[in-house]
């Protein structure tokens, strides 16, 4: 027979139970998707992809945060790799950008969260439902697109190009 006080036993206190639901979500996602460096607009995609199939993945995350805004270690270790592929994907040129492999990672996973975390306000004035198939497409395709762009060097960037200049605090 299972109960509240075996669980605990078994998986330490409420903090202890949320932390592992959280690092099972985010492993089954790197799992599911795995992180490439050399392709980041692609990895963009599939991880949107993933995310719309897994919702829970978006509210567990952003419930952790509201939580602990302190990250635990084990979170900031799965970070660490990322950023290191990113840093050696720029060395090889195979990621262009000059803006900091932490900043390159943040800009991309805001960008492919920014629908499912956008205000329900905003995503109710969409030409399309917020969650039809097509009007998903479509954000897909435009945030492969930006996250294309954050992946060049900002000298070679279309229309809206900073002209090479990045501000920096």
């Amino acid at each position: 027979m299972v109960n509240k006080r075996l669980i605990y036993v078994h998986f330490g206190n409420k903090s202890d139970l949320f932390d592992l639901v959280v690092a099972n979500s985010l492993e089954g996602l790197a799992s599911a998707v795995p992180f490439t460096a050399e392709d980041l607009p692609g990895y963009a995609g599939r991880l949107f992809d993933y995310l719309l199939e897994h919702p829970q993945v978006l509210r567990l995350t952003g419930w952790s945060q509201l939580e602990r805004p302190e990250a635990p270690p084990a979170q900031v270790d799965a970070y660490r790799p990322k950023i290191a592929a990113i840093a050696g994907a720029q060395q090889r040129e195979l990621v262009t950008t000059t803006v900091a492999p932490v900043d390159v990672l943040a800009l991309l996973l805001g960008l492919t969260t920014a629908w499912a975390n956008a205000s329900p306000a905003l995503r109710s004035l969409a030409d399309q439902p917020p969650w039809d198939p097509e009007r998903l497409r479509v954000h897909r395709a435009a945030m492969i697109v930006a996250a294309q762009a954050l992946t060049e060097p900002p000298s070679t960037q279309g229309n809206g190009s900073t002209g090479g200049t990045i501000c920096t605090p």
